[in-house]
């Protein structure tokens, strides 16, 4: 269960809140964003800490062990946290000032926790990445993180949080992840261009 800080008062700008499978791209997608949109001091690319060791394959986040987690937790040092899949995520307070000021922030976030981030976090949207299932199995296998019985879960997960929910923007990304990762810089552009039009 998502454990959430008090809804902010006031967060102004954007938060867009990337959401998808596991093995559907989302940090390769976000990676891509990040270095187009590089100069862009008004986007920030939000760095999630989790109890996972840091991982060339796997997204830039800030490692911790359960015992640092739970540390910075009582330190008031996150904005909301939540658990899934054996890990526990915790999205940093930095996110709070940025917002605040009117600038957009972008996170690897988990649809399972996406209510509770609706609540903390006013102004975020989603954007779902959507990839087709035979390709998700074999990018899970192809990874090699997980074993058998633990890529079928993921499977399991994913299509039990397909129903129900609404993104604001689905980018497939079953092909070219160029295609993908330029949809997701334009998705990007777009709400820059409307928060800062307000």
């Amino acid at each position: 269960m998502p454990v959430a800080r008090d809804v902010l008062a006031q967060a102004l700008g954007p938060l867009i809140v990337v959401l998808g499978p596991s093995g559907s791209g989302k940090d390769t997608l976000m990676s891509h964003a990040r270095s187009v949109l590089a100069d862009d001091a008004d986007v920030l690319f939000v760095r999630r800490a989790i109890t996972r060791p840091a991982d060339a394959g796997s997204e830039d986040h800030i490692p911790m062990s359960d015992a640092e987690f739970d540390e910075a937790l009582d330190q008031g040092q996150f904005s909301l946290t939540w658990a899934a899949n054996g890990l526990r995520y915790g999205l940093p307070r930095s996110i709070e000032a940025h917002l605040a000021e009117g600038k957009l922030a972008i996170v690897n976030g988990s649809r399972g926790a996406w209510t509770v981030i609706q609540q903390v976090f006013p102004s975020s949207v989603a954007v779902e990445i959507k990839v087709e299932p035979e390709i998700l199995a074999r990018r899970l296998q192809a990874r090699g993180r997980e074993s058998a019985s633990e890529i079928e879960a993921r499977l399991a997960r994913a299509s039990a949080l397909t129903s129900g929910f609404v993104a604001d923007a689905v980018i497939d990304n079953s092909g070219a992840v160029e295609r993908a990762g330029s949809e997701l810089v334009a998705y990007v552009t777009r709400m820059i261009g409307a928060s800062s039009s307000v």
